[in-house]
């Protein structure tokens, strides 16, 4: 190639480069840049970022959370916009990406100052509650009516356990790798449904106001047996010797705070929580990420218990994993073992932080995580990992591999630099 030839080949590719970015340059002319530091992390995959409006709004006062778009390079990132609080303002954008070991990107944002534009995006989350309208309770039991879907339920007191008057009987939620829900009853405990494909499922999961998701279907199926037991990452305290779940309440209102494509959220307050003669108010808000088996829970709750606990069935031919080293900021534990109600391998987990432990424990029903809050205030996560996921966790080792990663994140999160 001579001089000549290959000066016309970079003008071409700098105009081509140019024209392809030139519509989102004019659909949001406005932008600034955001550093990520994954200098002392491992590689990661769908890494969710979130990044606080009114911090960027500090820097770049004319940044508009209602009309943006997040790019690495000239590819477009999936994002949202969260309103955390449920007062109509966007609080927070998230948006998901990949970052190699020891690597840190530099991400752009661009922005239109006026106006409403949100790109849509391919649906990894969900969180729902959908309860029967148009019929009525007798005895309990809620008779006639149709399922609707609603961001918020303030639960009736004629309420009960199998009163089918809530679908498949509280809120759900997942993302395209797992999903779980919690009774919204006395029994307070979470469930997990086992999925075999990557697409949202909820939706359609308990229409017929049965048990059906019991038995294996083309999307999965519920394949925990819960009972009396605190299931899977179930929240409740340690008192007069006894694990309590969060059975005895005055009142329960549940809300779907954040249902996005990257990341949603439910908020749960109990008021007037019972506990061996006492009386809390308690306040729990799940999140669920894209690509990810990990529920975070956060708790709040009023006056100075001594405890908060958590915890995962106890269940016949399963093993229990602890985390090897206890030098990183978080733990795990965990059970394995062909443990599924279609007697698959399945793994359960929860991590937590060191300094937040008060000690293991167990009961007859359930291993037990008792942790202690900080002005009122803890967080755990629990994950399920079932083998007929696709491209599934099928043995002890890869579960742990899994696990040890996952601790690894945790131990290092993603720097933020706001340029």
């Amino acid at each position: 190639m001579n001089a000549k030839h290959g000066l016309t080949l970079i003008f071409i590719v700098i105009v081509f480069t140019a024209c392809t970015q030139d519509p989102i340059v004019k659909e949001y002319p406005k932008a600034f840049d955001v550093t990520l530091d994954n200098s002392q992390g491992p590689d990661r995959v769908d890494e969710v970022i979130t990044l606080d409006a009114a911090d960027i709004k500090v820097k770049h006062s004319e940044f508009n959370p209602l009309a943006f778009v997040v790019l690495d390079g000239n590819k477009e990132l999936a994002s949202q916009v969260n309103d955390v609080d449920s007062d109509h303002e966007a609080d927070q954008i998230v948006f998901v990406c990949d970052l190699k070991a020891n690597q840190i990107k530099n991400i752009t944002i661009r922005y239109s100052a006026e106006g409403t534009n949100l790109h849509e995006y391919p649906v990894r989350t969900q969180a729902e509650i959908s309860h029967k309208v148009g019929g009525k309770f007798v005895n309990r039991v809620y008779e006639g009516g149709a399922f609707q879907n609603v961001e918020y339920l303030e639960v009736p007191p004629e309420h009960n356990d199998h009163s089918w008057f809530i679908r498949y009987e509280g809120p759900g939620w997942e993302s395209d790798k797992v999903g779980y829900r919690f009774y919204l009853d006395w029994r307070n405990a979470t469930d997990i449904f086992g999925k075999r494909t990557h697409e949202m499922v909820l939706q359609d999961v308990g229409l017929d106001g049965f048990d059906s998701y019991h038995e294996m279907s083309d999307w999965g199926m519920d394949i925990l047996k819960v009972g009396d037991s605190f299931g899977i990452g179930t929240w409740g305290m340690w008192a007069a010797g006894k694990a309590h779940r969060v059975a005895e309440t005055d009142q329960v209102v549940c809300t779907i705070t954040v249902n996005g494509p990257v990341q949603s959220k439910i908020r749960t307050n109990y008021d007037g929580w019972n506990v061996s003669e006492t009386k809390y108010n308690l306040v729990s808000t799940l999140t669920i990420n894209a690509g990810s088996r990990l529920t975070r829970n956060e708790l709040e709750i009023n006056g100075t218990p001594e405890n908060l606990c958590t915890g995962i069935v106890k269940l016949d031919s399963t093993e229990v994993i602890k985390s090897d080293s206890q030098d990183g900021k978080w733990q795990y534990f965990s059970t394995w073992g062909r443990q599924s109600l279609n007697n698959d391998n399945l793994g359960m987990a929860i991590f937590y932080k060191q300094s937040d432990l008060i000690s293991l424990a167990e009961d007859n029903l359930n291993h037990l995580i008792i942790l202690k809050p900080a002005d009122g205030k803890v967080s755990y996560y629990f994950a399920a990992a079932w083998e007929k996921e696709p491209n599934g966790i099928t043995t002890k080792k890869q579960f742990i591999n899994y696990l040890d990663d996952t601790i690894q994140r945790l131990d290092v999160p993603i720097g933020i630099i706001r340029n």
